[in-house]
């Protein structure tokens, strides 16, 4: 039964991949669950596996075994179409590649998930040209990826990914390529993101200047939950 205080749900999530003559378990028998109204962290190890399971729970990745359920959707019984769908109108994406379109200036890029949901290109500029602004990209938002640093082309991606409101933003170093005072910022969008009874956000990290901003933290290893900390009066407590 769906628990409307779980934005994700995971049981028993294992993820193998292919490598020469023999298969590599990347995730093993992983039960996580993420709640509604926080932000929660995925910190660990690089190749511990926390990007491999964000694209799980995104529904990019499909689990070798176990069960995924994302804002009430049971991803791991959804055909392929139905998951792009739903990943179009219920998930936001930060990931550390960018995937800006060359042909589109930054407030086109960020205005994208607007116009598939079917707002004109220029309202929906419009409005994603004001999140570019509180997050130092109001002189930039004309221009072209080509003509941004990566820095700004992350910004742009953050803006892209909470422009349409999704019940879950999914991000994998946001802050890897800012400063420290743009990091704050950024993170207090995502913090405010995070602030509904529907929504979630869940941030891969390695930047402990922004733990702070976390509700829950779950630390991974080797491919397994190690730890997850709640948040309170400022520590972190082990929950489980």
């Amino acid at each position: 039964m769906t628990d409307p205080s779980m934005a994700v749900r995971c049981r028993g999530i294992t993820k193998s991949f292919p490598a020469g003559d023999g298969i590599v378990e990347v995730l093993h028998a992983i039960d996580l669950d993420i709640p509604a109204g926080e932000l929660t962290m995925l910190v660990g190890p690089s190749g511990c596996g926390k990007t491999t399971l964000i694209s799980i729970i995104a529904g990019i990745l499909g689990p070798t075994h176990g069960t995924v359920e994302a804002c009430g959707v049971p991803l791991t019984k959804l055909r392929d179409s139905e998951k792009v769908a739903f990943r179009r109108k219920a998930i936001g994406f930060v990931f550390q590649q960018y995937n800006l379109l060359p042909a589109l200036t930054a407030a086109e890029n960020a205005a994208i998930p607007l116009v598939a949901a079917g707002m004109p290109m220029a309202k929906a500029a419009q409005q994603s040209a004001a999140i570019l602004d509180r997050i130092g990209m109001g002189k930039h938002i004309d221009k072209l990826p080509s003509q941004l640093s990566g820095g700004q082309q992350q910004r742009v991606a953050i803006a892209r990914a909470v422009v349409h409101a999704p019940n879950l933003v999914v991000c994998d170093e946001p802050t890897a390529a800012l400063d420290a005072e743009t990091g704050q910022t950024v993170m207090t969008i995502l913090k405010e993101a995070a602030l509904a009874a529907d929504r979630a956000v869940i941030v891969v990290t390695h930047d402990n200047r922004i733990y702070h901003f976390a509700d829950r933290i779950a630390a991974m290893e080797d491919g397994r939950i190690r730890s997850v900390r709640t948040a309170t009066a400022g520590q972190f407590l082990e929950v489980a």
